[in-house]
């Protein structure tokens, strides 16, 4: 099949204009050419299209799109999965919302008045997905789906974590920390990679009580499992620390750790928006990063380079800690034009 550009534009609802842009800016192209001379799309074309508009629904900015697109793991079938995926999310919502709306109906054509907190519950799920996060955000977000399994998985370990603070588990005790761990992957997980999105969850999460109750996740609780994590993350250095340095970081990593997902996030932004390593936001940006790391490591050269040994060595650093290859290789590039006082 070999469609002109009018043809496609019909087919796919698209505007001619639009294709016409996808042209100029190199993202898709008509391969063949007729004896006439015109332009056609064939097969493969359309299934690079395909693609770009899979990727634009899911929410990624066209000036990503022609890098990703040519990843070997952005193939057809892998973008296909995940529409499948954010598709499914979206209707498990929309399937519990309809759940309650109908209970809710069925009440009131019965003259029987809902329970007024079971109301309040299913208007707050009418609008508090939509009040914080974007169409695209909750596509995204496998967590934004209630009474799913992933919502029982929470629960379950909101009761887990609940039963360690009664039984008045410390922290650093080793149940205390399996479960941190168990929970910042899990979090990591359902906030697809994304700190941004985890800082708007935690917003949501705070100002919904009806959340709250129905997750069992309490802001002690919370509190409770970003400490035990924290002495967990701290039991992995330990192995490479002196104990002077170790107490100096184990004073202050705590309260630093909870600052890196914003700042993650920025940096995140920032490569989304193709600012290069070495324009004056990158730097900006790594200097804060450098701040933040000293501000629990101290300024002893000896002490950064045990740390980051750390975290070549262990793993288990970079779980729940929303960090990957990519954005370290972004601030390392950012950190090399640096000043050697910096």
């Amino acid at each position: 099949m070999l469609l002109r550009v009018g043809q496609l534009a019909r087919r796919c609802g698209l505007t001619v204009r639009t294709l016409h842009h996808y042209d100029t800016i190199g993202l898709l192209s008509p391969s063949v050419r007729s004896d006439a001379g015109y332009r056609l799309y064939a097969a493969h074309d359309i299934a690079r299209l395909h693609r770009i508009l899979a990727l634009r629904e899911l929410g990624m900015p066209l000036a990503d799109i022609g890098t990703v697109l040519d990843r070997p793991e952005t193939t057809l079938p892998a973008v296909i999965t995940r529409q499948i995926a954010a598709l499914d999310a979206e209707l498990a919502r929309k399937t519990t919302l309809r759940k309650r709306l109908a209970r809710l109906g069925e009440q009131l054509a019965r003259d029987e008045a809902p329970d007024p907190a079971d109301w309040l519950t299913t208007l707050e799920l009418m609008t508090m997905y939509d009040t914080h996060f974007t169409a695209d955000e909750r596509e995204r977000l496998s967590f934004l789906c209630p009474d799913n399994a992933r919502e029982s998985e929470w629960q379950a370990l909101a009761a887990e974590a609940h039963e360690l603070m009664q039984g008045d588990i410390p922290p650093h005790d080793d149940a205390a920390r399996a479960l941190a761990r168990r929970w910042m992957v899990a979090l990591e997980r359902d906030t697809a990679s994304d700190p941004a999105l985890l800082g708007k969850l935690e917003a949501m999460h705070r100002e919904t009580p009806a959340l709250q109750a129905r997750l069992g996740i309490t802001p002690a609780m919370a509190d409770y499992v970003q400490r035990a994590f924290a002495k967990d993350q701290l039991s992995i250095y330990r192995r490479y620390l002196s104990d002077e340095e170790f107490a100096f970081v184990s004073a202050r990593y705590p309260q630093q750790m909870l600052k890196w997902p914003s700042l993650l996030a920025e940096l995140r932004q920032a490569m989304r928006d193709g600012i290069a390593a070495h324009a004056p936001e990158a730097q900006y940006l790594a200097r804060r990063w450098l701040a933040l790391f000293r501000a629990y490591a101290g300024d002893d050269p000896r002490t950064h380079e045990k740390l980051r040994r750390a975290h070549q060595q262990e793993p288990a650093l970079r779980q729940g800690a929303w960090v990957d290859d990519e954005v370290l290789t972004y601030l390392g590039q950012a950190m090399a034009r640096l000043g050697p006082a910096e």
